[in-house]
């Protein structure tokens, strides 16, 4: 066992903010030591961390705003670790048949070439073995997760980390950030899953089993897209419907917000509704509950429309659960919860105790 503790810097770089998340850990027992949320002017177009149309990295600018970050919250680690938008990462899972383990990597790579949208050539993939399954016929075949990232993306972040004078310490997608900062009730530890994590430009929606992800899902919903829905339909400003949609929420009280927000709100229970069916339908294992996280996930009513929508349990994403911190912080990291999940699941990359 160490007798010293190593601290570790996750950052999540969003549409809307940059969010980081220092932790130290010693042996088991991990610790918030910092964490600091900055919200860009999203609407206003004077700092963006992605292009609007390529949807890349803008590494010099996001640079410069990543370095006042971290020197405004007092960060001094020159290490660390990144998470990937899911809108800049491929997911898709396939099967293959049993065949001894030496073989199966040159498998997947043949593989790979039908479920990409790119040469393989253009990308950095990894794949694991989630689950073995038997056919009815009693024939064992594995079942892979493939995750993909342009090479272009890639080298933006370690542009990006090489001018704010950051060495990468570990970067993935951000759906497997979320997943390790999970920390579920008992009942929920084992059972199916869905996650559904509502971000400035896109929503994912996953399903994990054991911890796992099983499945992962982008859709074209966002926060963004509430708020624009919210402008056009009642002729106010991007700023005033922002405003309107983080006071108000679903409250009934206010129809003239509420009404244009449930018929977006409504279309993203369908689809979620469709992926729990769907894995039903493939596996025979009910979905039991809903893990939100993301801003979004916090406006007054969500929670309570996704319970009564989809006849399950709602659970709001908590990663500092497992992590002591100050006991005056405790509302306030509550409050926060959802939206952090992925800064400090990257924090916490390498460590799945």
């Amino acid at each position: 066992m160490s007798l010293f503790s190593k601290k570790t810097l996750g950052i999540d770089i969003g549409a809307s903010s940059i969010k980081v998340a220092e932790i130290s850990i010693s042996g088991k027992k991990k610790k918030l030591e910092n964490y600091l949320e900055f919200k860009l002017p999203l609407y206003q177009n004077k700092v963006n961390t992605f292009n609007s149309e390529s949807l890349l990295l803008l590494s010099e600018q996001t640079a410069q705003v990543l370095q006042a970050v971290l020197k405004r919250a007092k960060i001094k680690i020159k290490k660390a670790k990144f998470s990937l938008p899911d809108f800049s990462t491929f997911f898709t899972t396939f099967t293959l048949p049993s065949m001894p383990q030496a073989e199966v990597a040159q498998a997947v790579e043949f593989e790979a070439r039908h479920h990409i949208p790119l040469p393989l050539s253009e990308v950095t993939f990894d794949w694991q073995i989630i689950e073995k399954e038997t056919t009815p016929a009693g024939a064992e075949k594995f079942v892979i997760l493939l995750v993909a990232i342009p090479n272009t993306v890639l080298k933006n972040y370690y542009l990006m980390a090489s001018l704010a004078g950051l060495e990468i310490e570990g970067m993935e997608a951000e759906v497997f950030g979320f997943v390790r900062s999970l920390s579920l009730p008992e009942k929920f530890r084992y059972a199916p899953l869905v996650i559904v994590d509502i971000g400035q430009q896109s929503t994912t929606v996953s399903i994990i089993e054991n911890k796992k992800l099983r499945e992962s899902f982008s859709f074209d919903f966002s926060s963004v897209s509430l708020t624009k829905e919210l402008a056009t339909a009642l002729q106010v400003s991007l700023e005033e419907a922002e405003h309107l949609k983080i006071r108000f929420g679903l409250d009934p009280e206010r129809e003239d917000v509420s009404n244009i927000l449930l018929s977006k709100v409504e279309l993203l229970a369908s689809e979620i509704e469709k992926v729990c069916l769907n894995y039903f339908q493939q596996k025979g294992k009910e979905v039991v509950g809903v893990v939100l996280s993301g801003g979004t996930a916090s406006l007054f009513g969500v929670k309570e429309y996704f319970r009564s929508r989809l006849k399950k349990e709602i659970i709001a994403a908590n990663p500092f659960k497992s992590i002591s911190f100050p006991l005056i912080l405790e509302k306030r990291l509550e409050q926060i919860g959802p939206s952090f999940c992925v800064a400090v699941g990257a924090a916490l990359i390498g460590r799945e105790d």
